[in-house]
């Protein structure tokens, strides 16, 4: 089996627990052979752990032509100058999310990869958790009817003060966690080539910097469902992480349980529209709509573990295929595209959020 060697920039809680968890057991596809570094305890531990040369300057990686891909885990602010330079000098990047905060400055990056010939790839793994794929499946089984209305809840209570609560780190609730319910939310609504109906609300709840940490961002598109997400910090009674309304049934529930429910329009009660009173006996006593459904109802049980794991695996075997038979990966840049101009917008929708 071939193997593509890699370096890694940034041993944090992405560089280090996201990608270097994966990789150190990836090793019959994957060999990481570079890590780069600031702190001095983390670079010596990652020499250790991983067996590879260190650097504390990303620029060391010019000097070697044995790497395959660099995963850029630098801070988000820094994202945009290190990807472009490791893509001017030819080197395939797989940048973490939040990708850039300007469209301006992702198009750079895409045509700067066009140009030198490098595979650009932003990481949205989490098109890849089980409990999304399962969402997908039931909405493309067609048994909710048509869909209506898609809740999105990635919330829950929490206080924050590090560096991804500061704008000029460019973090905040929708740059942080975002990309990962917003991928989602655009790849159910499927509306890449059309123009969004947005609204957004932020606000500055429990967090110590001057970044967003409450979100209610409200998105849809001309014959598509409306997706109403929440990204809230302030959520101490989180209930669902989806819900799904259609026109025959409902889905609601977690990243480890989902219930759906449903009825067959071909076994419900024939009905018309009846414009006068309605009235159930003789005496013409006044009535209410009413019927007898018959539903049917399944669910699902997912490992809580499982989604991420799953997810960045699935990520990683999409990278293999890349490198190895040059097939497109799923996460597609135009679509990045979408969601950081989704941002964009969200943001100058609240300019005190600036």
């Amino acid at each position: 089996m071939k193997q593509f060697n890699i370096a890694i920039i940034g041993q944090g809680r992405s560089g280090r627990d996201i990608h270097g968890l994966h990789l150190k057991k990836d090793t019959e596809r994957f060999r990481v052979v570079a890590v780069v570094e600031k702190l001095e305890k983390r670079m010596n531990r990652a020499a250790e752990e991983y067996g590879c040369d260190v650097y504390d300057d990303y620029t060391k990686l010019f000097e070697r032509n044995d790497i395959d891909l660099v995963v850029n885990s630098s801070p988000s602010h820094l994202h945009y100058a290190i990807t472009k330079d490791l893509l001017s000098h030819g080197l395939n990047v797989l940048c973490e999310k939040p990708c850039v905060p300007t469209v301006e400055e992702f198009d750079d990056l895409c045509a700067t990869a066009k140009e030198n010939g490098c595979h650009f790839l932003v990481f949205q793994q989490s098109r890849f958790a089980n409990y999304f794929l399962k969402v997908k499946e039931v909405i493309a089984s067609g048994v909710l009817g048509r869909i209506v209305h898609v809740g999105i809840q990635f919330n829950g209570f929490a206080r924050r003060w590090d560096w991804q609560c500061c704008l000029d780190f460019n973090g905040g609730n929708l740059a942080n966690t975002g990309p990962h319910p917003v991928d989602q939310a655009l790849n159910i609504l499927d509306a890449y080539d059309k123009e969004l109906e947005i609204f957004c609300k932020m606000d500055r709840c429990n967090t110590f910097g001057n970044a967003e940490d409450y979100v209610k961002l409200i998105v849809t598109a001309p014959d598509r469902p409306l997706i109403d997400l929440d990204i809230s910090s302030c959520d101490a009674y989180p209930s669902y992480t989806y819900k799904v309304e259609g026109t025959n049934g409902t889905l609601k529930g977690s990243m480890a349980h989902i219930d759906w429910k449903y009825f067959k329009p071909e076994e419900a009660p024939e009905q018309k529209l009846i414009r006068t009173p309605l009235y159930v006996d003789e005496a013409q006593m006044p009535a209410y709509c009413g019927e007898k459904l018959t539903w049917y109802e399944e669910s699902w049980d997912g490992d809580p573990q499982a989604p991420f794991i799953a997810a960045v695996q699935t990520y990683y075997d999409q990278i293999y295929e890349l490198l190895l038979n040059g097939r497109e990966h799923d996460i597609k840049l135009f679509q990045v595209r979408q969601q950081l101009d989704l941002i964009r917008k969200c943001h100058e929708m609240n300019p005190q959020i600036c």
